[in-house]
């Protein structure tokens, strides 16, 4: 019998499964293997992407920086400078620039103003948020009056007749940056700036800040 089946061209049958059958097996399990590869290297991919996104986050968006408190520009309300002193009023524009990817809620301060050493004008800044990646700008008013103490200084009298008045502002602001709206991170920022009064055009100029 079988080797009529041998001369008719049909191989026989070996434990019941036939070449076509082991080829599809092969071709099932090899489909496999390649589902489960890819799904690996998606797992693996997803994982290196996660990763990168938190080095990024805590690089970037979590990573607290020190805002920056400065004087940007004035005005004057009333200007009198006589040759040895002066009395003016200035309304000063102030900025608090926010460098975070958080709001900046700060207290209230005081922005002192010095000829040399001698103090000679305070402003009050009320507390108030400055808002992620954003400068807070406002208005503050200050009385800027030569104490008796400098009536006989020099040079006062010099930088006046010069007429450039040199001033100096200091300041301290305190608060606090917020991220994702559950991390709070206290925050100080110092106002160091000079500047100088020009009192023939009545403006305040050369301001720069540190």
């Amino acid at each position: 019998m079988a080797e009529k089946e041998l001369k008719a061209g049909h191989p026989p049958a070996t434990n019941g499964y036939t070449r076509s059958d082991e080829e599809a097996q092969t071709a099932e399990a090899e489909k496999l293997r390649l589902k489960k590869r890819k799904r690996l290297t998606f797992f693996i991919i997803f994982m290196v992407s996660q990763i990168v996104i938190g080095i990024v986050i805590g690089l970037t968006i979590m990573k607290v920086k020190n805002p920056k408190f400065r004087v940007r520009s004035a005005t004057f309300e009333t200007f009198n400078v006589t040759t040895s002193s002066f009395n003016m009023t200035m309304n000063a524009e102030l900025g608090v620039k926010n460098p975070n990817f958080g709001p900046y809620k700060y207290h209230n301060t005081t922005v002192e103003f010095y000829y040399g050493v001698t103090l000679v004008g305070t402003a009050i800044v009320p507390k108030s948020k400055a808002s992620l990646l954003k400068t807070k700008k406002f208005n503050v008013a200050v009385n800027l009056i030569a104490p008796p103490s400098l009536l006989s200084d020099t040079k006062l009298a010099s930088d006046i007749s010069f007429g450039l008045l040199p001033l100096s502002s200091q300041s301290n602001l305190r608060g606090k940056v917020e991220l994702m709206l559950i991390m709070k991170k206290k925050k100080s920022t110092q106002m160091s700036c000079t500047m100088n009064v020009n009192i023939k055009t009545q403006q305040l100029q050369d301001v720069m800040c540190n």
